[in-house]
């Protein structure tokens, strides 16, 4: 049985302790769970373990590679004894110890150990909040067992012992234990791990053992009189699972890029996290921290969006779970595909929970992840399913935002119609498409897709006001068809072929026009959605016309679906933008007050970025 595997049957026993923390909780009146806060660490944890699947190479190749090559000391009857088991795994949480200890001393290691630690809240699935990036430097630590000659499988089992034991440390409702807290890591040993008050910053790095603590000078007790204050001191304010990931990494890249100095750039990377070079912190200040000045992240949830997300992690859950059991032996590419589709219905969960998009946009997304994947891997029923579907619920986004703001004077009903024909002409493309004796149907029905874009992208700018976005688009399709042409391109599709290939390049040069006269964000997401399509319709003439492709269907679907998304997204924020800066001025304390509900009812309001 594979680590994933033993992982998924874990998974229910990690559950129901969940539930029983919770309602203890609420009988003790001390509940410290949060349903946003708790779907986002659990989200974090299947993030860990499905990203695992490609990195095991560095956790567990190099680790036998090592074994192999350079053990000093071989001899796997003792290490599969009793003792050598109990000695291994000692071994390994001392390992460990550095490995965690180092990981809040080294700014490159907190960039992936801090995924953990950004919750505010202190529960058991903060437990299950991991990173996804740990395995890409923290093989370094393990290398002494290799050279001890501890067998892979050996280390494979202490390594998941020590995480697994691990899981129920992380909670409020066990108090002080005693003597075991003096030897090993326990509850309270390890709230003070999480805490960012002064006193207990970066201590107690033990996983199983307290002692190391006690050894190297790194222990601290919890005190009753200071309560522990969770999270991080640079506070995530987030629910996007790959935003917490990168948030330090991105951090750290901005103030090496910046900094003036070569050893700073370095330097950056390797000291404590925090420390900045003095020029990058004269430039862009931060202010001190203050712990009096952790307001809790918490965005406002409707009941039917409680329910929704309750729903969708329950799904996605599953589908992890599935993925899981049979990654170990499903070929790499099955995996990447997978892998690929369940990373954007996370994204799209994290960006409900957060308010980023509504539940529709969502839909469409996880649709559309679905028919990209359902495609790669030849499951021809199901992609038969969910392709219509996510231009569908596409179109009854746009179609539900439209009729909402209909009766406004400032409602231009021509765009949106435009809109709405758009993504029409989408679906009945997807249609044709599907069905291989349907190109011509197909070409036809996005030439007019394409065709309306335009006229939608026309609202409230000149025509292609960007005169070199037209210049590149023009050149980068001239180009394409130049290539399609040398490549066997039949003589009955040249003029149908070079009608489409200047319809969308006219498209995207339209739109990178309107992004440069609106210049906010939402139109760029349209016009980068434009360049999208672009991208796919290149991807689907080279692999039909010249070239097969390697997972031809996963590539051209996947910029397919960003394409759309980006441009209905944009579309709606774009919306909404434009509204609020042309609406009537109201006096101060009337616009305070009223903009809240305002954006509440509005069934765009979920489109902000945030």
């Amino acid at each position: 049985m594979s680590p994933s595997q033993i992982i998924v049957l874990a998974t229910p026993v990690f559950l129901v302790l969940i539930a029983i923390e919770l309602a203890i909780g609420i009988r003790r009146r001390r509940n410290t769970y949060r349903l946003a806060d708790a779907v986002s660490s659990i989200s974090l944890g299947m993030l860990s373990q499905t990203s695992a699947v490609f990195t095991r190479l560095l956790r567990i190749g190099i680790y036998t590679a090592l074994f192999e090559q350079v053990a000093l000391w071989r001899n796997d009857a003792f290490w599969t004894s009793l003792p050598g088991w109990l000695l291994a795994l000692v071994f390994y949480d001392f390992c460990y110890y550095w490995l965690h200890r180092l990981g809040h001393e080294s700014a490159v290691l907190w960039a992936a150990h801090a995924v953990h630690h950004q919750s505010q809240d202190y529960n058991l699935s903060t437990a299950l909040r991991q990173t996804s990036s740990g395995a890409l430097l923290g093989w370094v630590f393990y290398v002494p067992m290799a050279l001890a000659g501890v067998p892979p499988l050996v280390f494979g089992v202490v390594a998941l012992i020590d995480l697994l034991y691990q899981f129920w440390v992380h909670t409020e409702q066990v108090g002080r234990l005693g003597w075991f807290d003096r030897w090993f890591c326990s509850p309270s040993n390890h709230r003070v791990h999480h805490a960012v008050n002064d006193a207990y910053l970066d201590k107690n790095y033990g996983g199983i053992l307290i002692v190391w603590d006690r050894i190297f000078g790194t222990f601290k007790d919890e005190d009753e009189k200071e309560p522990c204050v969770y999270g991080t001191r640079g506070l995530l304010n987030s629910w996007d699972p790959l935003w917490a990931n990168a948030q330090v990494y991105a951090g750290l890249a901005h103030d090496s890029w910046h900094t003036q100095r070569w050893g700073d750039k370095l330097r950056v990377w390797l000291k404590p996290p925090g420390w900045r070079p003095a020029d990058v912190a004269a430039r862009f200040p931060k202010p001190a921290f203050d712990i009096a000045q952790m307001p809790r992240y918490i965005p406002a949830m409707a009941p039917a969006t409680r329910w929704f997300v309750c729903v969708q992690f329950a799904l996605l859950l599953a589908g992890v779970s599935v993925f899981l059991w049979h990654a170990d032996s499903a070929p790499l590419a099955h995996n990447m595909a997978w892998f690929a589709a369940l990373l954007a219905m996370q994204w799209a969960l994290g960006a409900v929970v957060q308010g980023r998009i509504g539940m529709l946009l969502a839909l469409m997304i996880e649709a559309g992840a679905l028919a990209t994947a359902t495609s790669a891997l030849g499951l021809l029923q199901w992609h038969l399913l969910f392709k219509p579907m996510a231009m569908a619920f596409a179109i009854l986004i746009i179609a539900a935002s439209a009729l909402s703001i209909s009766t406004r004077d400032r409602f231009d009903a021509k765009s949106w119609a435009a809109m709405v024909l758009a993504l029409v002409l989408s679906l009945a493309g997807d249609v044709f498409l599907m069905l291989n004796s349907l190109f011509i149907p197909g070409l036809v029905s996005f030439l007019g897709a394409h065709l309306a874009y335009i006229a939608a992208f026309r609202r409230r700018v000149p025509w292609f006001a960007h005169r070199g976005a037209l210049l590149a688009t023009l050149a980068v399709g001239a180009a394409m068809y130049a290539f399609l042409w040398a490549g066997g391109l039949p003589v009955a599709l040249r003029g149908p072929v070079a009608a489409y290939v200047l319809v969308i390049a006219l498209m995207a040069a339209q739109a990178m026009g309107r992004a440069r006269v609106l210049g906010h964000s939402a139109a760029r997401m349209v016009a980068a959605g434009a360049c999208f399509f672009m991208v796919s319709d290149a991807l689907l003439a080279t692999n039909r016309f010249v070239q097969a492709l390697p997972m031809a269907p996963f590539w051209v679907l996947a910029t397919y679906y960003a394409a759309q998304v980006m441009i209905v997204w944009g579309w709606l924020r774009g919306q909404s933008q434009e509204e609020a800066a042309t609406s009537p001025p109201l006096d101060a304390p009337q616009t305070a007050a009223a903009t809240p509900t305002a954006a509440q009812n509005h069934p765009v309001a979920q489109t902000n970025p945030g």
